[in-house]
């Protein structure tokens, strides 16, 4: 089978795609996360389709920015695969993230009823309670590390009451995370990742292991006694699939809401006249978390494989190639959106592929929906003015943008 894209409009299509005059690999991950409007734009210009070897990415991987051949991309996953497109140290398939139809339909069948919108709407008194709870914990201070105090800490405690795990793992959990997500190794320094995250793999499993034969003596109130008790097209998950849904439930449940959390509020303490918006009329809040979605895209680049021949904008691609979809690119890409690189409150942000797209649209979106609206509320609620403190800088992870430290302050400059 063939299948061919049809070209972006105003992208004209050629042959590997100026792979010669930018390194996607820099672009994206040399430094370029923490004002990466400029990356995204001279990717979108320069090689919306690119098959390039970068300097800190020696595989050679097809790099794709174009909202539409983005959106296609998750659409077909046919042509696309998610099933073995990233390996970040586990043993076992990630569920249902890399498990692609009509397999990966049967998992989301069952993983989606604790994320239905009813259930996720139920939740709101206790993440309002928790919001209110931690800006109790500063708001008289003047001043927070918004990353360690609020961002990381918010959708952590949710996740864990989630799954019916202790709180007091936290610390064990988020060590994990980072040294899956961002290891504390130099970038180019790829074996020293990789030994980092299966080491950190065989931890995760470890843990979890444990707790699936406790859940299987007594379930608890939590998602993963659920799971392990559940019917699954007649028959109980296995063990490898449990402990492939809690890994991935690890791995989004702890970060991709801190890093969301990080881009708004760091956005919004540099632009105060976008934040008094919010605080006049706090109506427009669910609206602001689109367009700040689009626009602060935290989650830059997902993975995927090719499994069968395409062309996309005049870029052969054969199967087994790696692939990166930019979704930051694609979320500011001017064929789609006008002004792409502003953030305008008012705009019909809903078209953003920030939670991915098709079948492997993010599972937890509207959880993740839930924790922005109400900690946008009440924060601004509680703390209208505030700003990046004094003499300090942030700093973003590349890949999915979480700030290293977030020092904020409010009332009177020192």
């Amino acid at each position: 089978m063939t299948t061919d894209t049809q070209p972006t409009p105003g992208a004209p299509a050629r042959p590997d795609a100026a792979a010669d005059a930018v390194d996607p690999s820099v672009v994206l991950f040399g430094g370029f996360a923490d004002t990466p409007h400029d990356a995204y734009r001279q990717l979108l210009e320069s090689c919306p389709v690119s098959r390039a070897s970068g300097t800190l990415d020696p595989t050679e991987t097809v790099y794709i920015s174009g909202y539409e051949d983005v959106n296609w991309a998750v659409r077909h996953p046919e042509v696309f695969s998610s099933a073995g497109a990233v390996e970040i140290g586990q043993e076992q398939p990630l569920i249902p993230l890399q498990q692609d139809p009509p397999l990966h339909t049967s998992y989301r069948r069952l993983l989606n009823m604790p994320f239905t919108p009813k259930r996720i709407a139920q939740l709101e008194p206790d993440v309002r309670r928790l919001v209110t709870g931690l800006i109790d914990s500063f708001v008289d201070r003047g001043s927070c590390d918004f990353n360690d105090e609020f961002a990381t800490p918010l959708p952590s405690t949710i996740f864990l009451r989630l799954m019916g795990l202790p709180q007091s793992d936290l610390p064990m959990f988020l060590q994990w995370r980072d040294n899956i997500v961002r290891p504390d190794v130099d970038p180019s320094d790829f074996e020293g990742a990789e030994e980092i995250r299966a080491r950190t793999g065989k931890e995760i499993k470890a843990y979890f292991e444990a707790a699936i034969d406790a859940a299987h003596v007594d379930p608890g109130d939590g998602l993963l006694g659920e799971l392990v008790h559940a019917d699954f097209e007649g028959r109980r998950l296995t063990r490898d699939e449990l402990l492939g849904i809690s890994q991935l439930m690890l791995l989004g449940g702890l970060d991709t809401v801190t890093a969301t959390l990080d881009c708004m509020i760091a956005y919004l303490a540099r632009h105060p006249d976008r934040r008094r918006q919010l605080v006049e009329d706090p109506t427009i809040i669910p609206t602001a978390v689109e367009e700040m979605l689009r626009a602060e895209t935290p989650v830059q680049v997902i993975a995927r494989s090719v499994v069968e021949p395409v062309t996309v904008q005049g870029v052969d691609l054969k199967p087994g190639d790696p692939v990166m979809l930019v979704l930051g690119a694609a979320n500011v890409d001017p064929q789609v959106f006008d002004d792409p690189h502003a953030v305008d409150f008012g705009r019909d942000a809903a078209r953003h592929v920030a939670f991915g797209g098709g079948n492997h649209r993010c599972l937890g979106a509207h959880l993740a929906r839930l924790e922005l609206r109400v900690a946008l509320e009440e924060f601004h609620r509680r703390i209208p003015d505030y700003r990046i403190a004094d003499g300090e800088e942030v700093h973003f992870s590349p890949g999915i943008r979480q700030a290293s430290t977030l020092p904020l302050a409010w009332g009177p400059a020192s």
